[in-house]
């Protein structure tokens, strides 16, 4: 008893907080609940990021959920990237059960169904508001960046918007892009050269091909208009909860290209958009990333370098990235130092390989006194997890293995009919589903190689006429006899020439000292 007392006091101890906060669920003791014992989470350092791991089937999901609620009680937008497809149920409210009755007697307080304010957005051809950037909004940095390009070719693109912003020719989709990219090595070639310096046609045809292969994984419905505003992520609903947009990716988890492009142009743009905020007493928005080691696998180089960078600076504009995962070591080092919150569910321990992953995750965790933390990971149940987080001072709070509170909202996706009414109601759908088709570089230069073709054809008669009467006083001078002498003293001139080239001008006459020539 006096363990228990000790252990109260010290769950108290870390997880008081003076600025607004919200219950993750009841701290427990050797398997039981200790009550009393709250584990709360501070809106001040949410924008501090934070991870969510554990197995499959532990209940990750599900504290995305919890969490995503809790924030948007606290009128704190949310952006979650449901790339299962299962984060949808977060619209519509839940229902009670025997296991949550039986929770909630254990961890305290009462459930009520909710129903939250959400918005579905897509980056495809799925339901819901369709996300889309411009070329020349994407810019030539971060275009290099997800086409993998080298230095020389990373140049060429950059000097190829240079061109399409002196010239006004709009680089709205990848159909303008492809179409500059064709003239600068062809018809333009000259007309940029003389201005911008030497183009090589072999990195063109490398860029194009990029380009293409970034297609081919479905990029064509990203680029073009009309462009998301990122300030409609951060809408708040009437009733005073933040709205929960949900960006519908299941349909492209297999097109690593496409998600990256997306990520990258979303980071930046964020990043662009945002002012400074310093430390605000909760975020401005917090982003999910569910399933985030498919990310992780798959992403270039670029892709990895860009998250690092993000995360270390953008907590300052009140942005918070969350990560979901199976396992911690999914997440690069230099990314995992950077989160704040952790709630790590159960580990399975099937091999070796599984349990040094385990102790190396349990040394991510304070040192505990009251817990062997790399035993416990692989004991706790579904709907548990070892929880840390950032105090209101930034100090790391002390390890509580959680039962945590369950989620409001339904634990399953919409239906069709529920979506159609969703999407049908949704004034973000009717701003950005139009198709919008802007004259652009496409059109322009397209035109400006027909007016070409026109005018060539036009001057084609008088053309031939001149080249007619050049042939006819060309063949007069080939066929006198001082053209014929000409001749022969040309040939032998060069043939003395490509003799001496090559060591072979003949035997010197001592006598008459001329050569054989």
């Amino acid at each position: 008893m006096a363990n228990q007392e000790a252990f109260l006091e010290y769950i108290r101890n870390g997880y008081t907080f003076k600025g607004e906060h919200f219950k993750l669920g009841c701290a427990m003791l050797n398997g039981e609940v200790v009550t009393g014992a709250d584990v709360l989470l501070p809106l001040k350092t949410l924008n501090r990021h934070g991870l969510i791991a554990g197995a499959t089937g532990t209940g990750k999901t599900k504290t995305l959920q919890v969490i995503a609620e809790g924030l948007s009680d606290a009128s704190v937008p949310v952006l979650l990237m449901d790339i299962k497809g299962d984060l949808s149920g977060i619209a519509a409210a839940g229902t009670s059960n025997a296991k949550i009755e039986e929770r909630y007697a254990k961890i305290g307080g009462a459930w009520a169904p909710a129903a939250y304010p959400s918005e579905l957005l897509s980056l495809s051809h799925e339901k819901g508001a369709r996300l889309r950037a411009t070329v020349s909004e994407f810019g030539p940095v971060l275009l290099s960046k997800i086409l993998e390009l080298n230095n020389t070719q990373a140049g060429l693109v950059a000097m190829i918007f240079k061109y399409c912003d002196d010239q006004q020719l709009p680089l709205l989709d990848l159909k303008d892009f492809k179409k500059v990219l064709q003239y600068v090595s062809d018809e333009g070639k000259k007309e940029l050269e003389k201005d911008y310096g030497k183009i090589s046609t072999t990195s063109t045809g490398t860029i194009l091909r990029k380009v293409i292969e970034l297609e081919q994984q479905g990029a064509t419905v990203f680029f073009g208009e009309k462009s998301f505003e990122v300030e409609d992520l951060m809408h708040i609903a009437d009733d005073g909860r933040g709205k929960i947009s949900i960006v519908r990716v299941a349909d492209i988890q297999d097109r690593p290209k496409l998600f990256s492009t997306f990520m990258l142009s979303l980071l930046a743009e964020l990043y662009a958009t945002l002012p400074e905020e310093g430390d605000l007493d909760k975020p401005k928005l917090v982003m999910f990333i569910d399933e985030a080691h498919l990310i992780f696998q798959e992403a270039s180089d670029a892709l990895l370098q860009q998250i690092e960078t993000i995360i270390k600076l953008i907590r300052s504009k009140g942005v918070g990235i969350f990560f979901c995962t199976q396992n911690p070591m999914d997440v690069p080092p230099s990314v995992l130092g950077q989160l704040g919150l952790k709630v790590q569910h159960a580990l399975r321990a099937f091999t070796a390989n599984d349990r040094k992953a385990i102790k190396q995750t349990a040394e991510n965790y304070p040192l505990s006194d009251f817990y062997k933390t790399d035993e416990l990971l692989t004991q706790i149940g579904i709907g548990e997890a070892l929880v840390t987080c950032l105090s209101e001072k930034g100090t790391p709070t002390p390890l509580a293995a959680t039962m945590l509170v369950s989620p409001h909202s339904r634990m399953d996706v919409l239906t069709d009919t529920e979506i159609d009414q969703l999407v049908a109601g949704s004034k973000l759908v009717k701003k950005y589903n139009q198709e919008i088709d802007s004259e652009s570089a496409y059109e322009m230069l397209t035109a400006k190689l027909a007016e070409a073709a026109e005018k060539s054809k036009e001057e084609e008669p008088e053309k031939k006429g001149r080249q007619k009467e050049e042939k006819g006083l060309l063949e007069s001078i080939v066929t006198s006899s001082a053209a014929r002498q000409a001749g022969r003293t040309a040939a032998s001139i060069i043939t003395r020439s490509l003799l001496g080239a090559l060591g072979l001008g003949g035997r010197s006459s001592k006598k008459k000292g001329t050569s054989w020539f």
